[in-house]
């Protein structure tokens, strides 16, 4: 749990400052769940520039409550929380100062945003909470209130989340709730779990992941792993600590989250999809006689394939229905063995490619079609589908064939240009797997749109 922190002050010397406004969201990872916002009596003026830049002056804070007076909920909602703001030092030496004065010590492990933001999203020109939000997207209001500021870090620290493909920030969250003795029994995790489509973390009780996948009903799917009879499931019952997740709305995100973060992390009950979930492939071969054939064939790296499957009962599934929905030949396709023609050719559903009745210019002119439809050579698009919540969308960008990785943003900022989309993108890797699963999950699913530009 994190608490997702901004303070305005009056101004004035170091550790002389008071606090004029707080706010604070207590954010599960995935929504806010509490929430604190209250003007605060610093029971000292401010300063000038101080009241231009926020809009808080001396008149509105007479009948604040004082520091000592909010406390004990400023305890409470940031108990057992990480204190995240976006330049921490700050907001954690004032609220630490403040506490001082009632003889309090408060201590607390935090997270910056600023710091986090620079590792995460480098190269950008300015890492102000401000430019910094706008840059990437974020919807921003109050700038320089307290509950302004602490909304768009919020927003900020999601989409950090997100980026840390190697979860760094959640396993550091993890350590220490370990360190606070905190042991979750199996039924408490499953319950603290949403039944919404996403990604799911299995770590141990030293925090390391031990498993991820992804699943359109995360309890669900959790449940599962826990009253699992199979080897891997009584192994990750007996390790488990903690279940962590990250709803994505789109199942397609999901997917490629799941392959992406398999690869990166290399957790030990993922073994079968450390390096590809997808062992057999389709190519495209010219025969002796001109005929371009779809051949299902162990996959080969250094071959350039069409698509991928998982096994090859479902590459020949796939085999037959493009066969019959081009209308190709089974036999030049390998589905169909036979010295003559096809069985297909024989209930005149198959035009006698196989006996040479029909010229390769004709035949391979459907082949070429089938070819089109499944290739992201040199093409331009993003895929828009479901996001997280009711306000916001997913965006997968495919530039010059090549995946790029995808995003989220809010219907309120509507993306206009590719280089817009580029600010708030989570890279990720262009493998075969990534293009296997954008054009496998396309032919099969409806998406919201796709614009190709």
């Amino acid at each position: 749990m994190y608490a997702i922190i901004d303070i305005e002050t009056t101004g004035g010397q170091f550790n002389e400052e008071g606090i004029t406004e707080i706010a604070i969201y207590k954010f599960d990872g995935s929504e806010i769940v509490d929430q604190f916002i209250s003007l605060v009596n610093p029971e000292k003026p401010i300063q000038p520039f101080v009241v231009n830049l926020t809009g808080i002056n001396n008149a509105m804070l007479r009948s604040a409550p004082k520091f000592y007076e909010v406390a004990k909920r400023i305890i409470e909602i940031t108990d057992g929380c990480i204190l995240v703001a976006h330049n921490t030092s700050f907001d954690y030496r004032i609220l630490r100062t403040e506490f001082n004065r009632l003889g309090y010590d408060f201590i607390k492990q935090t997270l910056c945003t600023v710091e986090l933001s620079k590792k995460l999203i480098p190269g950008q020109p300015s890492y102000s909470l401000g430019k910094l939000v706008r840059a990437l997207g974020i919807p921003m209001s109050d700038r320089h209130r307290a509950s302004g500021d602490a909304l768009a870090t919020v927003k900020l620290f999601q989409m950090l989340l997100a980026k840390d493909t190697e979860k760094e920030i959640v396993t550091s969250l993890i350590k220490a709730e370990i360190k606070s003795g905190l042991t979750p029994k199996l039924l408490d995790i499953v319950e603290s779990l949403p039944s919404k489509t996403g990604i799911y973390y299995i770590h141990n009780e030293k925090g390391e992941l031990i498993y991820i996948g992804k699943s359109k009903n995360i309890k669900k799917r959790i449940n599962q792993h826990f009253t699992g009879k199979n080897s891997k499931s009584k192994k990750l019952q007996v390790q488990v600590f903690t279940v962590t997740y990250e709803e994505t709305g789109s199942e397609l995100v999901a997917l490629l989250k799941e392959s992406e973060e398999i690869k990166i992390n290399k957790p030990i009950h993922n073994r079968a999809q450390r390096k590809s979930i997808f062992q057999w492939a389709l190519y495209e071969v010219l025969d002796d006689n001109g005929y371009l054939n779809l051949k299902l064939l162990k996959a080969d790296g250094r071959k350039k394939k069409i698509t991928s499957y998982t096994t090859p009962q479902e590459g020949k599934n796939a085999l037959f229905r493009i066969t019959e929905k081009y209308n190709l030949c089974q036999k030049l396709n390998g589905l169909y063995e036979t010295q003559n023609g096809c069985f297909q050719h024989k209930i005149n559903e198959c035009n006698g490619a196989c006996l040479g009745k029909e010229t390769p210019e004709v035949y391979n002119q459907r082949v070429e079609e089938f070819l089109h439809e499944m290739s992201f050579e040199n093409q331009n698009m993003i895929v828009v589908d479901r996001g997280r919540k009711v306000s916001e969308r997913s965006a997968i960008l495919i530039e010059n064939g090549i995946y790029k990785g995808y995003c989220f943003y809010d219907l309120n900022y509507q993306i206009t240009n590719v280089e817009v989309l580029k600010n708030i993108l989570i890279p990720m890797q262009n493998n075969r797997d990534t293009r296997t699963i954008i054009r496998g999950y396309l032919r099969k699913n409806k998406v919201m749109k796709i614009i190709k530009f």
